[in-house]
Parts: structure tokens; sequence; C-alpha cells
């Protein structure tokens, strides 16, 4: 029977088109239930197809399968089911006039092995392929206290019967004591036949109550890896929000999911007890103790997780601190605090998942008490002040760089629950992290987390991570990670994916589609780009920093074309007239923006020319807005809208205001002062780079015209650059 106790929970999953595929009309599935261990000790498989001489004994199972469903038919007490079952037994018994009698028994064959089939699938299979766990559980939980409930009710019920059927034997002891000589009196026979019907009624409901526990075991198995399941996808969703796609954090339905659970697995256990007082040590008994006990243990150990990640750049002597969320805090047995150790581990320490032996860093304050909030009811270990003294790295291969050796931190606790005797110890492990010594190399760290997040697999062994993926692959994890980064809605498009496959593969001349082109972790970050002195990595997140810190409005609206080749950049440009430009992210340089735009040559053609890059520094001393609008030969944005209506919102007016104030009170401005308060240095050009000297002055006379010859002479030398 055990199959049976394993398939019945999950049938409520399955399609109608699959309950009748696998129960035919010949084979219903009333058949299946009432007689479920009987036909599981029978030898189905034995039967040979060609093998004539077996036809009796499978007729004689037929016929054995009809008088056994004929006495349930005629003992069952529910008088709907009592006819269902006669109506079935009826049918079966036509059936037997059928020549070959293998059919049927080839049928149950075929029905235990579809049964096995089904299970091997996985959990919850529907149309062949496993259902999504629910987000909460709530309708499998719900089912489970119904379960637990009928469980209950069947356990009264053999208590009252058992009464009953204690107080008919005393009477009828006491009936026989008065009626000796009159063995055939209507009360003693009438007592007889209820004590009987008592017995039957008590060993029905014994055997319903063992198969109630064995199915209510079996749902609460799949309840629980539904559960576990969705606290991995948590845990794998945490680890994707690193390159910006979504996560919910909110922990409160995983919390409280695993309480239900506690709670039916309690009173499985419990009920399972009772069992073992009135039958004593049934055959299941043993099984069913063994199988709460491991889901309890597999239940206590999952249901600690790190809430809030420690950073996953770490640099040696800085303080950080992470948080680490008990979901069964609630019940946990009260008494002695309980103390949550962290320790540093290598990625081969993470693979044997258990509590390492050797230390391979120092950890300051790496130690917390799980505290309940009675308020959000959380239980919760922060440390709020860790910090790593030093760091034991392993011996690196050829040309592997400490930035690219991964630790991870491991939380381990021993707890006990309430109603449970001995304590357990628990552990679990946070996101990979790398520890760096110097703010040098957080870039090059960061990429190995980057890599880390975006490709590597949920169920993988820690820390494994494909060499290369598909540039398709590559472009989604860009493009999430440029959003999150600079806080925007606005991605990459399919012009910036080309350019970038371009510069990575350093294939400027190639039109073809990279989607399925293997990228490798060297290309990303190991390798100099062709003729730079950086990575694509490094320039990457220099686009990123400069784009979030000073451009992100002008990217939101679509402003700026971002990532543009020179060969696409020709292609739109050259038919558009003077003083047509576009905003393109630098080639040559790192966290640069430049201006590219169609001027006139000495023969009076036309050519494209690009003004030097602009980096954070220039942009933090005179907007982009203030730039644009001060270059006197660019006046349309691609394709063809004047810039001070585009980008008029991003001019600053409060410069003017000082200097009209100025010459109306006669008052000398400094040009610190100017740069102090509008960003904007007028007179650069008078000095060297951008520093300003606090001599210069504006003159009050000094007419409106020259301001706004001076402003295009800041941008005036060496502006055409070629990047």
């Amino acid at each position: 029977m055990a199959l049976w106790a394993q398939m019945t929970p999950k049938l409520q999953y399955l399609p109608t088109e699959t309950l009748n595929e696998l129960y035919p009309d010949t084979f219903p599935l009333d058949i299946r239930h009432y007689l479920a261990s009987w036909i599981e000790e029978q030898r189905w498989e034995n039967f040979d197809v060609d093998n004539m001489e077996q036809e009796p004994q499978a007729r004689r199972l037929l016929d054995q399968m009809v008088h056994l469903l004929q006495e349930v038919a005629q003992h069952n007490p529910n008088v709907v089911e009592r006819v269902k079952l006669q109506h079935i037994s009826r049918n079966l018994v036509c059936t037997t006039n059928i020549p070959n009698p293998y059919d049927f028994c080839w049928t149950v064959r075929d029905i235990l092995r579809k049964e096995s089939h089904l299970l091997a699938q996985g959990p919850l299979p529907t149309n062949g392929t496993p259902q999504p766990a629910r987000e909460d559980g709530k309708t499998d939980v719900d089912n489970l206290v119904l379960k637990v409930l009928e469980i209950q009710s069947c356990r009264q019920t053999l208590h009252q019967l058992q009464e009953d059927l204690n107080w008919e034997k005393q009477e009828m002891e006491s009936i026989q004591g008065q009626n000796e000589l009159d063995p055939q009196h209507s009360d003693q026979v009438t007592r007889q036949n209820r004590i009987q019907q008592l017995e039957y009624n008590y060993s029905v409901c014994a055997k319903k109550r063992m198969q109630l526990l064995q199915e209510a075991v079996c749902a609460l198995e799949l309840c629980q890896s539904c559960l576990i399941l969705r606290i991995k996808s948590w845990r794998w969703e945490q680890h994707r929000a690193t390159i910006g796609l979504h996560f919910d954090d909110n922990l409160g339905p995983l919390q409280t999911w695993c309480e239900q659970l506690l709670g039916v697995n309690s009173n499985l256990r419990q009920e399972l007890m009772l069992v073992k007082r009135d039958h004593g040590g049934v055959e299941q008994f043993h099984t069913l103790q063994e199988s709460l006990a491991h889901l309890l243990q597999t239940l206590i150990q999952n249901s600690l997780v790190v809430d809030k990640q420690p950073p996953q750049v770490i640099k040696t002597q800085s303080k950080f601190s992470t948080t680490v969320r008990y979901l069964l805090g609630e019940k946990m047995a009260p008494g002695k605090p309980v103390l949550l150790k962290a320790q540093i581990i290598t990625e081969a320490q993470a693979r044997q998942g258990v509590v390492p032996n050797e230390n391979v860093g120092e950890l300051i304050n790496s130690t917390a008490i799980l505290e309940h909030n009675t308020a959000s009811k959380n239980t919760c270990a922060t440390f709020r002040n860790m910090s790593i003294r030093k760091i034991k790295r392993a011996d690196r291969k050829g040309s592997e760089s400490v930035t690219e050796e991964k630790f991870a931190l491991f939380f381990t606790t021993e707890l006990t629950i309430t109603g449970c005797e001995s304590p357990y110890s628990i552990q679990t492990i946070s996101l990979p992290v790398v520890v760096i010594v110097h703010g040098s190399q957080e870039i090059n760290a960061m990429a190995t987390i980057i890599w880390d997040c975006a490709f590597s697999e949920p169920s993988r062994i820690p820390f494994i991570v494909p060499e290369r993926v598909p540039w398709k692959q590559m472009c989604e994890a860009l493009s999430s990670k440029f959003m999150s980064e600079v806080q925007t809605q606005q991605g990459l498009d399919r012009y910036n994916f080309h350019f970038l496959a371009q510069k990575i593969f350093d294939q400027p001349d190639i039109s073809e589609d990279f989607s399925n082109m293997p990228v490798s972790w060297a290309q990303f970050n190991k390798e100099v780009l062709p003729g730079r002195n950086f990575t694509f990595w490094q320039w990457f997140e220099g686009v990123m920093d400069l784009t979030k810190k000073c451009l992100r409005d002008y990217w939101s609206e679509k402003l700026i074309f971002g990532f543009i080749g020179k060969q696409h950049l020709h292609v739109i440009l050259q038919n558009k007239p003077n003083g047509t430009f576009l905003l393109r992210f630098s080639d040559s340089e790192i966290g640069g923006i430049t201006i590219a735009y169609v001027g006139p040559t000495d023969n009076g053609g036309r050519k494209i020319q690009n003004i030097q890059p602009f980096t954070k520094k220039d942009l933090d001393s005179a907007g982009l807005g203030d730039r644009i609008r001060d270059i006197n030969c660019i006046t349309h944005v691609y394709p063809d809208l004047p810039k001070n209506e585009v980008f008029k919102k991003f001019f600053t007016e409060l410069f003017l205001h000082i200097v009209i104030q100025s010459r109306l009170t006669g008052t000398v401005i400094g040009t610190d002062n100017v740069c102090h308060i509008c960003h904007v240095c007028i007179f650069s050009f008078m000095f060297r780079g951008d520093q300003c000297s606090s001599t210069a002055s504006i003159p009050p006379d000094t007419p409106m015209d020259i301001y706004g010859q001076s402003m295009s002479n800041v941008y005036g030398p060496n502006m055409c650059v070629s990047d």
C-alpha cells in the first residue's frame, strides 16, 4: 500500500484527462482505493503475454478481486458508496466472460507502472510537467489541517466505539449469567450481533485512521517540499537581485508557512503516539515515525536564512553588517539565549556543507544572539559591526587574481524547538563574497560577483559558474545591472548591444547577429580591450558610474544615444546638416561622454567630429546641459530637434542672474565664487585647466555679449578629437 499512500495526496493535482487515462472505465479509481493493499501485494509483473498457461492464475486474481470488492461494498456503512461499489463489482463480473483475463491483469500492471512514473516525475505533476510551488502554500496547508482534523475525529470515533463495545460486552456477560440454560435468548442474540457490528466498525475505523495518517504524512512531505523549493527560490531571487532583477524580500508568508507545517508535524507525531498506545507497534508505525522525524529535522534546518546579505565585496579592516533570520523563531524553546556564530569559509569549504575545521579568516564581532521582536514577530541575529581582520588565501593557479577568489560567511547555531526533546544543530551560508585589501581592487572584485550572480545555476555546487555564456544572456545581465545601478527604467537597446558586442569581441566591422556567440570570463574582465589599458567591465562600469552620478535624467529621457560605434555613427549623421549632434559614451576613456557632431571642413564640405570627452570632474564643474548650450557649433540634437528646446530644462539660470545683479549694483564678482555658486568657470580659457584665479573678476561694465563669447571659448580649444 506504500505506493498508493504516496499517490493519494497527489491525485488532486492531476488534470481530469490524466485521471481518466490512468484509471479507465474497466478499472475505476474506487477499486484502486478500496483494494490498495491487496493490489500491491500481487505479482502483476510476473504475467507473460506469451504464456497462456498463466490464464487460470489471471482468472483467479480477477475473481478474487470481485469477491473482495463485494465484501467491501457489503460492509460499507455509507449507502451511496455501497451502491456504487456493488455496481462496479457487477461490471467486473461481466468482464469475466471475456476469453482472455490477461487484459485485466495487464491493465492493473500498467496502472501501477504509470503511478510509479508519475511519482518519479516530481512533487506536483500536471500535464507531464512539474507544477510550480504555490507562493504561500495556503491551499496545501489548509488541506493538511483538514486531514489532521479528520484523523482526530477518527480517533474520537474509535474511542466512542471502544466505550460502546465495552458496555455491550459487559451487558452480554450479565445476560449470559442470567440465561445460562437458554443460549438462544433473543437479548443475547441481539447483543451478540451488536458486538460483532461494533467490532467490525472499530476495525474499519482503525484501518481508516492508519490510512489517513499515511496520507497525511505523504501530503506533509509534499507540502514541505514545496515550501523548501520556495525558500530556495527566495534565496535565488535574492542572489539575482545583485544584477538588478526584481526581488520581494518579504519573508512573512514563508514564516507563516513554516510555522503551520511545524504545527501539523507536531499534531501528526502526537496522533501516531496515540495509535501506538491504542494498537501497539503496528506495521507502519516505525516508518511513519521516521518520516515525521526526518521532515521535522529538514524543516528546522531550512528555516534559517540570511535576511540581509553582507556586502559581496568586503574590504579588510572595514565594518559591515548582515542579518540572519530564523523563520521558526516563535517556536524556539524559552530559556537559554541562542547564539549564532559566523565564520568566513572558502569556496572549497562551502562545497563540503559542514562546519569547517580550519579558519581561513579572522572575523571581528562574529557572534550575535537570535532575538525575537514581538511587534514584527521576527527572530533575527544582527551582526552590526563585523570586520575581516585578515584572510588566508588559497594557492592561485596561472593568471588567477585575488579578486576572482570567492568566500562566504557560514552561520551556525544550536537550538531547541518547543515540543522536541533534543536540540538541533543548524546552519546556513551567505551569498559568495570577494575579500579585497585595497579600494583599487573593488571594480575587478565586483566583476567576479556580477558574473557569479548573472550566470550561475539555481541548484549549483558552491560556487561553480560557467566559463562562457551566450552573448544574449550577457546582454540581459548588462541591461539589468545598468538600470539598477543608474536607477532608471530606460534600459539598453539593440543598437547599444550590437556596439557592445563589437567591442567585447573586437569585431568593429561586423554587422552580423552576435546573440549566440559565446563570451568568456576572460573577455569580460581579464583581457584588456585592444589598444586600451582596461577591460570591458572596467570600461562599462565607468559608464554606469558616470551616468548614475551625472547623467541619469538625460539617459532616462533618451537624450543620450549612449553606446554607438563609429560606423553606425557615420551612417546616421552623414546626411545631416552642420550642427547636428548626438551624445555617446567615450570609446577610449573610462567614464567619459562625448558629443559627436556634423561640422564644416576647410574646403566647404562636412565631416563628423567628436568633442573631447567630459568626465565626472568636468560635469561637476559645469553640467552637461550648460555645456551643450554654450557650444555654438552644435545646434540640433539628432535627428533634427533644436537643442535649446530639448535641453532647456537642464540649463542653469543662476549665473546670468548673478551677472545682471552685479552690473546693477557695481559688485565685483570673483570667479571662485562664480564657480562655487553655479559650477561654471567662465574664464577657464584664461587659465590652465579648470582652476580659477581668485584675482580674476568681472568688471561691472562687461558687455553681455562678452559673456556668450567667453562661454564658447571655454570649449573652443582642442574641441575636436578622435574618440
